[in-house]
């Protein structure tokens, strides 16, 4: 099967972009990629949407100096297992547009690029956005590549969320959705925003949110990205090559310092506040028009699998063409790309019947 190479990181930009709030960002970047081409009646496109602190880097591998910030030169994006030639998302069919989220730290428009009025970064200056200003920013990136509508929108976690928000902010635009390792709302409210904003103003480097010249707040970044990783399956995950737990724990402690060098702690509070308040629960009449293909992992911490079968009734009940699978895996919150050969047939049959 051929491989995706040469993939360069792209810059959609626009102006005057208003959010719900009612702020005007002067100018809106995103930073996207795309796989395979978009033919003639522009009808074969999939956006393809990250996870909370993830980036635009979906498939394939980078051209060398072209990889986007953020972004290891030569690794394989998260969705690999799923997206290119003759996979799941098969890239000789399907145009596949990866975008990285607004309020994001891999070049989009986020806390850590510079605000026009000032030419100093947002900081902690950046407007408060929510999943509905995300899904907007990406349907002007959409709408400026000629494109009448999608195929699919497809991601994990915060991605899950996106997959549902564009479902309901934008009925019909697209013809289905597949979601993983996600809820159709947010397992938590913002009382996790003020735990997250106190732990980072532990850091010695902190200076009120104003760390960009002050050395950055990598120590307690790189903390935090520690427990994140152990407590999303990246332990299971490394035990397959890893014998050694101790060894296993300085990888992740190694990945979690790489990390911490290129994000931003801002960007953190931004999407957490915008994770906080998504619920379309209320709206999944609007989803009647898009089939959904919904699939969670039985050993994830973040999203509890026994919600599941609640939100999936509720759809059917709102005549939603749904179709909902439980993967048997130990990776946790990472199930859908780290065991994505185990739902790759799924996502492929779900995709050939859209």
């Amino acid at each position: 099967m051929p491989a995706l190479t040469d993939i360069e990181s792209k810059i959609f930009s626009s102006r005057d972009f208003r959010l719900e709030n009612g702020q005007v960002l002067p100018v809106l970047e995103l930073a996207y990629e795309t796989y395979g081409t978009l033919n003639a009646k522009r009808d074969n496109a999939v956006l393809a949407v990250h996870g909370y602190t993830s980036s635009h880097h979906a498939a394939g591998k980078n051209a060398p100096g072209k990889q986007g910030r953020g972004v290891a030169e030569g690794s394989a994006g998260w969705f690999d297992g799923l997206i290119g030639p003759g996979k799941a998302v098969d890239t000789d069919k399907y145009f596949v547009i990866s975008v990285n989220a607004l309020g994001s730290a891999h070049g989009s428009t986020g806390p850590n690029t510079n605000d026009p009025g000032t030419g100093k970064p947002y900081g902690p200056t950046f407007p408060e956005i929510t999943m509905r200003d995300i899904v907007a920013s990406q349907k002007r990136l959409v709408d400026s590549l000629g494109i009448p509508g999608l195929v699919a929108v497809i991601g994990p976690s915060m991605g899950g969320f996106q997959s549902f928000q564009w479902a309901a902010s934008y009925p019909g635009f697209m013809k289905g959705i597949a979601a993983s390792v996600t809820a159709p709302r947010s397992p938590g409210g913002l009382e996790q925003l003020a735990a997250l904003q106190k732990r980072l103003a532990s850091d010695p480097n902190w200076n009120g949110g104003w760390y960009y010249d002050n050395g950055g707040i990598r120590k307690v970044l790189a903390e935090i990205r520690f427990d994140t990783l152990s407590n999303y399956g990246q332990n299971e995950i490394l035990a397959e090559t890893i014998a050694d737990p101790e060894k296993r724990k300085e990888a992740m402690r190694a990945n979690a310092r790489a990390w911490a060098e290129i994000y931003d702690g801002h960007s953190m509070v931004a999407l957490r506040r915008a994770i906080g308040s998504f619920d379309i629960t209320g709206e999944y009449d609007k989803l009647k028009g898009t089939k959904v293909l919904y699939v969670n992992s039985k050993t994830d911490k973040l999203f509890n699998i026994a919600d599941c079968p609640a939100y999936v009734a509720d759809m059917r009940k709102a005549g939603v063409d749904i179709t909902y699978v439980e993967l048997p895996s130990n990776k946790g919150h990472m199930a859908s790309h780290a065991d994505s050969a185990l739902w790759a047939p799924i996502l492929a049959a779900f995709m050939k019947g859209l």
